[in-house]
């Protein structure tokens, strides 16, 4: 009677024991969406990301990886660095790391969820906490089939995204030279411009890289009455914003985008008094490093200009080195490997071609000035039947964004899982 029990059981268990991916991601998705919810209700703001951290290093820990945490120094000393690095090594391989980002933004939400943000004035309205759900299911797939895979898998749950200081501030604390220089680097981040679940794919120049500028533009405060008794700093700042126009329009080649946006422009205190000095804060958005040379030096040279012309002082011009971010770069035979794993296992339609952007990420600190070859895909949010419809969908950063929790989430882990086992096989 032993034998044919034996050989019963043989026969029963490649059924019983071989999971397909999505069956497994079938088994953790209940868990894995109430996660999501509970991330959704507490948001951290950058460099405040002390509870989200904390709770993704634990179960990374309970899924058998080896964390360390808090990882990361920023150049002030007193502000804590809630980095997360955890590793898992599977014999001999390639070296991948897989990122998630964690911050949430000032922004008052609007969605009427039932599981929304519970902080005032606090919102995942830019999809970290998908990005953090996402990291945790493939951590718990990978740690379930090493068998499919060997090399090492580092997960990073990088703080203060947002405002461009996470990846540095990792970076800072020697985490390559403590956990291992990664092979491969690879990251999704939502997308309310395509269905939920389905990937979008850039080869090259994915995102923009971002500069903040400031400037003073300085004249002689006077009565509204007798502008001919002062120099106009409002009127000199308005000259300033129109010729910032020309740099995009008559000094670059239409092939190499730019975006030059005035976003706070603060002057005077009374109508009829002539200020000192006009305030504006400027976002440069930029590709090619030569480009953004020339973007940043136009703008000092123009508003040195308008100034000049008006007789006022020489305005001051603050580049914030802090809020700097280089541009993405999606290495093209690194990008073409993955969508060609990404489209065989997902089927072609779920993984459609995606243009660049002209946002900003600091994703690209990882890859070491494009040293280390890396790729960040866009992973799609929004309801398909919205999409289809041609209804408005609130986008990233905003008070109504609203992701489709399930497919995104589902949608996430099968493309991390497939580009790391691509990697890794």
């Amino acid at each position: 009677m032993k034998r044919p029990l034996i050989l019963l059981l043989l026969t029963l268990a490649p059924s019983v024991l071989a999971q397909t991916l999505d069956q497994r991601i079938d088994r953790e998705l209940p868990s894995l969406l109430t996660t999501y919810k509970s991330l959704h209700e507490a948001p951290e703001l950058s460099k405040q990301e002390a509870k989200s951290s904390a709770m993704v290093a634990t179960r990374l820990r309970e899924l058998g990886y080896e964390v360390a945490y808090p990882v990361g120094k920023y150049e002030e000393p007193n502000a804590t660095c809630y980095g997360v690095v955890a590793v898992m090594k599977n014999g001999k391989g390639p070296t991948v790391l897989i990122r998630s980002d964690m911050d949430a933004l000032p922004v008052t939400e609007q969605t009427g969820l039932e599981y929304a943000s519970k902080t005032a004035g606090v919102m995942h309205a830019c999809g970290h906490d998908i990005h953090m759900t996402t990291l945790l299911g493939t951590a718990k797939i990978l740690a379930d089939t090493k068998s499919q895979w060997h090399g090492t898998v580092m997960l990073v749950a990088q703080p203060a995204e947002e405002v461009v200081a996470g990846a540095a501030g990792m970076l800072r604390d020697n985490m390559y030279e403590r956990f291992g220089k990664p092979d491969f680097a690879i990251a999704l981040h939502d997308s309310p411009l395509i269905p939920a679940g389905s990937i979008g794919v850039v080869s090259g120049f994915m995102m923009s890289s971002s500069d903040s500028v400031n400037v003073t533009i300085r004249g002689v405060g006077g009565h509204g009455a007798n502008p001919q008794l002062a120099k106009d700093p409002i009127v000199i700042a308005s000259e300033f914003v129109v010729q910032l126009q020309t740099i995009a329009s008559r000094e670059r080649s239409p092939q190499d985008p730019v975006v030059v946006t005035v976003g706070s422009f603060h002057a005077g205190t009374k109508r009829n008094i002539i200020p000192d000095e006009a305030k504006l804060q400027l976002t440069v958005r930029t590709y090619k490093p030569e480009v953004r040379e020339h973007v940043l030096a136009a703008i000092a040279r123009i508003a040195k200009g308008v100034a000049m012309a008006a007789g006022a002082p020489e305005p001051i011009i603050e580049e914030v080195k802090t809020e700097h971010s280089e541009a993405s770069y999606n290495d093209p035979a690194l990008a073409t490997r993955l969508t060609t794993a990404l489209r065989k296992k997902l089927g072609d339609k779920n993984v459609p071609d995606f243009p660049a952007l002209m946002v900003s990420e600091d994703f690209p600190r990882f890859s070491l000035g494009n040293t280390i070859p890396s790729v960040m895909f866009h992973l799609g949010a929004a309801d398909p039947a919205k999409l289809a419809s041609g209804a408005t969908i609130a986008g990233l950063h905003s008070s109504g964004f609203t992701p489709v929790p399930e497919p995104t989430i589902r949608g996430g882990i099968k493309a991390e899982v497939v580009m790391a086992e691509e990697l890794l096989k």
